[in-house]
């Protein structure tokens, strides 16, 4: 039973937990957006939350605050480093600076970058200044880790990140949703150009009558043909002599 235990140990003593989450918070930072198991992620989440509401109030004792939480560690050596391939020094959610910014020693160890905390009062709180809270949000990804197989997360602050899933699969509901909306807008474009050719072939033959002048149109009586008209005077005495003689029998 876990009465009155908070958090989650992730199979950690207190020490290990801290410095893992503590490096984690640094890399998100960092990066903007990192991958890791879903039990990390919710655990490191509300740290991050608190870090950032701190540096949102930008004074000298904000600072020493997030002094005290994390480590104020030399970042961004990988902008410089030669073996870091180009591909992935692309980053959406930060102005990266300049190499000349960053040196080495003769060993290879960082001896000039910008620091941790300076990039988070500087760079990750001005990101969230309109903004009163949930400053990360956790994808889930459609691969999971090798060896276990525990289901794989992006953990990536809000605002600047790319798609609804960086670097993981496109799921099977969101292509069917995506033909499915294609479909009716098709139709829907459809039965609105029917309308408008049968709007525009009205309005034609309206514009053509009203163009046209009103005229009275005079049918002519054809004239009777003489031979037919005697024909016609004979059958017709021939009539009233046969009703005469009937009225006198």
């Amino acid at each position: 039973m876990r009465h009155r235990v908070y958090g989650k140990h992730l199979s950690r003593d207190g020490e290990h937990r801290r410095a893992m989450i503590r490096n984690l918070a640094a890399g998100l930072f960092e990066h903007g957006t990192i991958e890791t198991t879903l039990p990390k992620a919710k655990a490191v989440q509300p740290f991050i939350e608190k870090i950032i509401t701190i540096a949102k109030k930008g004074t000298y004792r904000a600072r020493r605050r997030i002094e005290a939480k994390i480590n104020d560690r030399a970042i961004h050596s990988w902008v410089a480093d030669p073996n870091v391939p180009d591909a992935r020094k692309d980053n959406p959610y930060f102005d990266l600076p300049d190499q000349s910014d960053i040196e080495f020693n003769r060993y290879g160890e960082v001896r000039k970058a910008p620091r941790l905390v300076q990039h988070i009062l500087t760079k990750v709180a001005p990101l969230f200044a309109d903004r009163d809270g949930g400053y990360t949000r956790i994808v889930k990804l459609s691969k999971h880790r090798l060896g276990d197989g525990t289901d794989l997360v992006l953990l990536q602050l809000v605002g600047r990140e790319e798609g609804p899933q960086i670097g993981g699969g496109r799921s099977r509901r969101r292509e069917q949703a995506d033909r499915r909306t294609a479909y009716y807008a098709k139709l829907r474009k459809g039965s609105r150009g029917d309308a408008d050719s049968t709007e525009e072939a009205e309005a034609v033959t309206d514009a053509a009558t009203k163009s046209e002048p009103a005229t009275a149109t005079v049918v002519a009586e054809p004239e009777p043909d003489d031979a037919t008209g005697a024909d016609d005077q004979a059958t017709a005495d021939q009539g009233d002599e046969q009703q005469k003689s009937d009225a006198g029998d």
